[in-house]
């Protein structure tokens, strides 16, 4: 793609970055095909061609409005585009400094901008959540429509997350806590370490390793994202050179974030080295279980009862691990279901679901038409948001999917 990227913003690394981007696109229209809001819009401007040129357009140098701001705000970054585009266009990060670029030149208006902080500050920390889940709880019947689905699922019935298991292996590894699954569905991470612990593997939470930092890089606060990401390399390193093999996340969106860290604190020269250490040593729980001898894993429950998996964006987009827990799952001895369309997103994508709440609706409910389809006895996926944006829609069981590893407790 030919560019005109003003001379000023070419002098910058957002500029040299964003042409280099622009340029690998040969405008063939590949990703609109596997675009969920251009499938659902059907407009060029609601799908990745159509935004990549007015991103183009914006750097060089034409005004944007609040219409280029709304396309944009639309885009729910799952990144199928770039599993379906030939040419390896990195769609997302085009989108990312796109968004930054126009946060710059136009801010958005007070109170979208307020919206956008009070979410930052409550999402990204968990003590904060589980404060504030009892009075969802109490409060749910009058919240708005684009917060009570979230919220019903969140303040449902709450799990207790049970023992974890004692460190006792040689072989160590650090998990991620995280932000809203640490205040709402702590069990997903225990029974993690319950599973890991059959396999001859010490999962431990250490403290420093909240919110990813996903949220408010994805709320235009990338200042804010990677002053987390520093601490929580800070909370980690001395794990890490105390022998950790990796660094384990069962949330798949929050995997994609850590994985990002080296790049993402690049330029800085004290923590650019650490971050590509953590980064290379990042593992997905779904990574992790598939390298091991699942043997010891003799769990009661598998058997006919039939399940259907949502696998996450983050997970077969991001991650490139589309396939992999339905092989375990299979392997383990669960009959999994055949899910149509199932490359597309289900509408959760982080606050997608509160800013943008009637496409993210539509979304959730084609999603759950095709994942109880066939009637399964619960759905399982791979991501916190996922989980509870389709527990918000149904009354179908949805559970992370290392539960149905997990070792049941005497």
């Amino acid at each position: 793609m030919e560019t005109r990227i003003t001379p000023e913003l070419k002098a910058t690394a957002l500029g040299q970055e964003a042409e280099a981007i622009l340029r690998s696109c040969v405008h063939c229209g590949f990703c609109n095909a596997t675009c969920p809001t251009y499938q659902l819009l059907g407009d060029e401007l609601d799908g990745p061609r159509g935004r990549i040129y007015l991103i183009k357009q914006m750097l060089e140098g034409e005004t944007a409005g609040e219409a280029t701001r709304q396309h944009l705000d639309r885009c729910l970054v799952c990144r199928a585009c770039e599993t379906t585009c030939p040419s390896g266009v990195h769609y997302s990060r085009l989108l990312e400094l796109g968004r930054e670029h126009l946060e710059h030149r136009q801010p958005r208006p007070a109170p979208r901008r307020l919206l956008r902080r009070l979410l930052r500050g409550v999402l990204a920390d968990a003590r904060r959540l589980r404060i504030l889940l009892p009075l969802a709880r109490l409060f749910r019947g009058v919240l708005p429509r684009r917060l009570a689905q979230p919220a019903r699922a969140l303040t449902g019935a709450r799990r207790e997350p049970g023992a974890w298991p004692p460190p006792r292996h040689e072989r160590t590894m650090i998990v991620l806590d995280g932000c809203v699954q640490a205040a709402s569905h702590a069990h997903i991470n225990t029974a993690a370490a319950r599973v890991l612990d059959r396999l001859g593997i010490s999962l431990r939470s250490v403290p420093g390793g909240g919110c990813c930092g996903a949220l408010e890089l994805h709320l235009e606060a990338a200042e804010a994202a990677r002053a987390r990401m520093r601490r929580n390399i800070d909370g980690w390193w001395p794990h890490v050179e105390a022998g950790a093999e990796a660094v384990v996340s069962t949330a798949s969106a929050c995997t994609s974030m850590l994985k990002d860290y080296a790049w993402q604190l690049r330029d800085d020269p004290r923590y650019a080295d650490k971050a590509a250490r953590l980064a290379a040593m990042t593992r997905d729980i779904a990574e992790v279980i598939a390298t091991e001898d699942l043997t010891p894993l003799r769990h009661e429950a598998a058997g006919q009862a039939p399940i259907a998996f949502h696998a996450p964006c983050s997970l077969q987009h991001g991650l490139k691990l589309g396939g992999q827990v339905e092989r375990i799952l299979t392997a383990r001895g669960y009959r999994l279901l055949p899910v149509a369309d199932a490359h597309l997103c289900c509408g959760a994508a982080g606050t997608y679901s509160i800013l943008q709440a009637e496409l993210s609706g539509q979304l959730l409910r084609n999603k759950l038409g095709a994942l109880e389809a066939e009637a399964p006895s619960c759905i399982a996926t791979a991501n916190i948001g996922c989980l509870i944006h389709l527990q918000g829609g149904t009354q179908t069981p949805v559970r992370h999917w290392i539960e149905l590893l997990a070792p049941l407790e005497k």
